[in-house]
C-alpha cells in the first residue's frame, strides 16, 4: 500500500542531496585544477573505454538521454500527466543546467579525453578529441531530471531513474567523451540541482509517493 509523502520528510530527503551533491562537485573541481589526469584516474577510464566495441549500438540511446532536449521532453509528458509542478521543475532544472554547467567550467576546466589523456583511446560516433569535458552536461542534466521524477514515483520505480542516470555516465566515459570524474561531478551537480528545486517547490502531498 503506498503511503503519501509528508512536505518535511521530502525536505529530509532534499536537503542531503543538495548538500551532497556539492561536496562532490566541490572535492571533483580540486582534483581537475591542473587539468591532468592521474595513472589511476586512466585506469579506470581504460576499464570503460576498452570495452568492446558491439556494445556501442546497445548503449547509443543512453547517451542521446543526457542531450539538452531530454529536458523539455520529460516536462511535456509530465503536464501531459498533469504533473504541472514536475514538468515546471523539469524546465527550471534544464536551464540551471546550462547556466551552473558554464560557471563551473569558468572556474574548474578540463579537456576531453582525447586530449587529457591522450591517443590511447577510442572515440566512438562523432566525439571529438578536443573542448572542455570538466564536467559533463549530459550527466547534469539526466541526474538533474532523476532527483525530480523520483519523488513522484511510488515505492522500488524510485530506483529506475536513477539506473539510468548510471547508463548515461558509463556511456559517456565509454564513448570517450569524458573521464570518469567528470561524469560523477556532472551527476552531483544534477544531484545538487534536483535536490535544491524539491526545496523549494518539491511535490504536493497528494502528488508524492513512496
Amino acid at each position: 500500500m503506498s503511503v503519501v509523502t509528508t512536505a518535511p520528510s521530502r525536505r529530509l530527503l532534499a536537503a542531503p542531496a543538495l548538500v551532497t551533491g556539492l561536496v562532490v562537485l566541490a572535492i571533483g573541481m580540486v582534483i581537475v585544477r591542473n587539468g591532468s589526469v592521474p595513472a589511476w584516474k586512466r585506469s579506470i577510464f581504460h576499464a570503460v573505454n576498452d570495452l568492446p566495441s558491439w556494445l556501442y549500438r546497445p548503449l547509443w540511446p543512453f547517451q542521446q538521454l543526457g542531450a539538452l532536449a531530454v529536458g523539455p521532453v520529460v516536462a511535456i509528458a509530465a503536464a501531459l500527466l498533469k504533473r504541472y509542478r514536475l514538468a515546471i521543475a523539469v524546465l527550471i532544472a534544464t536551464i540551471a543546467k546550462l547556466v551552473l554547467e558554464r560557471v563551473v567550467k569558468v572556474v574548474a576546466s578540463r579537456q576531453r579525453p582525447g586530449t587529457s589523456i591522450g591517443k590511447d583511446v577510442h572515440l566512438r560516433g562523432d566525439v571529438s578529441a578536443t573542448g572542455e569535458s570538466f564536467v559533463s552536461g549530459h550527466a547534469v542534466l539526466i541526474a538533474a531530471i532523476a532527483g525530480l521524477v523520483t519523488m513522484y514515483l511510488p515505492g522500488r520505480w524510485k530506483i529506475l531513474p536513477w539506473i539510468v542516470v548510471a547508463l548515461v555516465m558509463i556511456t559517456r566515459v565509454y564513448v570517450g567523451a569524458h573521464n570518469p570524474l567528470d561524469v560523477v561531478c556532472g551527476a552531483g551537480l544534477g544531484l545538487a540541482i534536483a535536490g535544491a528545486i524539491n526545496l523549494l517547490m518539491g511535490p504536493r502531498s497528494g502528488d508524492a509517493r513512496t
